[in-house]
């Protein structure tokens, strides 16, 4: 029999999974992987199946995809997953713990935690301060442990990474009444930084130095490290801070709210539609949140989205550069980061000023090093992977 971890990251309308094999240690790649995409989404005609289950095992080698009903809710998502790992059981797998992305944990959690009704009481308190994002978390981990009541489940933190930041890179210039509420800077995507500050010697001899990790995807942040422990970091109270994003904003000059609160009649729930779902480069562009879309496009709009998310990059390397005293190393990860050689290219060469000299070739093959061996900034792509880091966690968890 195998024994497995199980990672699990529930979104709004998706669930991405992975099966690590426990052998010993734990295997660098899953044995099987996949999401469920369309969750809660209606039919697109009578009859018509929304959801899909999608998956590949170790060699990438995809399975047959599985229609499922139209609106399933999480709950039922989950169930035909475990009955379709169930199906896919040659090797007699058995699952020993089940490790979920969770995205706030307060200032209560700077560690991975097993969970349990006090814990999960406690991380409901987080809602008000993510809420595309810890409803969807809570929700997997309430209907996993009602499906598998005896396995252990472990909840691992996106803002816990960033604990180890001075105190005053978490402050607001806000009354010290509020901050003692928690209304302070928590920072995101801890996962994907602390994968990329683990591998991070195996590609840099400054891997110790002043690194500044880049996260592009939909979501986008950076995180200036010191002894690769976060130092400072883009995103602050809730995930919209920042680097513009795919819907999201960004950092905006909180005016523009008041604005539009006395002057365009809009309420909370409006302000939170256009701050996380109609801005970014879907509102900047009109036309996409798909950074590979805006690339080909020729619509001046398209243009404008692109230059603006590599001027607002380039600025943020700046100011984190200055929070640490300078750049040795900047790593470029997430789906933009790790794919769009043309944004890496404008964003390297916006850092010429700090010493970073792009080597075009090695990132035209989208090589791990693309700086020059005359740099005095090394520039790397790697790969994160934050399924591996949670399925970690647990493994570290389980064993203790």
């Amino acid at each position: 029999m195998k024994k497995g971890v199980l990672t699990i990251n529930a979104g709004s309308s998706s669930i991405k999974f992975a099966l690590f094999e426990l052998n010993g240690g734990l295997a660098r790649h899953p044995s099987l992987s996949g999401q469920i995409d369309g969750i809660g989404a209606a039919p697109l005609q009578a009859g018509s199946a929304h959801a899909k289950l999608v998956a590949k095992d170790s060699d990438d080698k995809r399975f047959p995809d599985v229609a499922l009903t139209a609106g399933i809710k999480h709950k039922e998502a989950f169930d035909q997953l475990l009955r379709w790992l169930g199906g896919h059981n040659e090797d007699d797998w058995q699952i020993s713990a089940v490790g979920h992305r969770v995205v706030h944990g307060g200032s209560l959690y700077s560690q991975p935690m097993v969970l349990t009704p006090t814990v999960l009481a406690e991380l409901e308190q987080f809602i008000l301060l993510a809420p595309l994002h810890q409803p969807h978390n809570l929700a997997g981990i309430n209907a996993l442990s009602a499906l598998l009541p005896e396995i252990p489940q472990i909840a691992c933190f996106d803002t816990a990474f960033h604990r180890t930041q001075p105190h005053v890179a978490q402050m607001f210039a806000i009354p010290k009444a509020l901050s003692d509420e928690g209304v302070k800077r928590y920072g995101f995507h801890g996962l994907s930084y602390e994968y990329i500050a683990r591998v991070l010697p195996e590609h840099t001899a400054k891997a110790d130095g002043r690194v500044l990790v880049a996260h592009l995807g939909n979501g986008a942040s950076m995180c200036a490290m010191l002894g690769r422990r976060s130092q400072a970091t883009s995103m602050g109270f809730t995930a919209i801070d920042g680097l513009m994003m795919g819907t999201r904003t960004g950092a905006l000059d909180p005016g523009v709210l008041l604005y539009l609160l006395e002057n365009k009649g809009m309420c909370v729930k409006d302000l939170t539609n256009l701050l996380y779902k109609q801005s970014g480069l879907l509102g900047v562009s009109g036309i996409s949140q798909d950074m590979r879309t805006l690339l080909a496009s020729d619509d001046p709009a398209a243009a404008d989205a692109v230059d603006l998310f590599c001027y607002r990059a380039i600025t943020q390397i700046g100011a984190l550069a200055a929070a640490i005293g300078g750049l040795d190393a900047l790593v470029f990860t997430g789906g933009i980061g790790e794919h769009a050689t043309e944004i890496r290219r404008r964003i390297a060469e916006g850092c010429a000023w700090l010493g970073l000299e792009l080597d075009n070739t090695a990132n035209a093959a989208n090589k791990i090093r693309i700086s020059t061996t005359g740099s005095r900034v090394d520039a790397l792509t790697i790969p994160t992977d934050e399924e591996w880091m949670i399925a970690d966690h647990t493994r570290d968890l389980l064993a203790a």
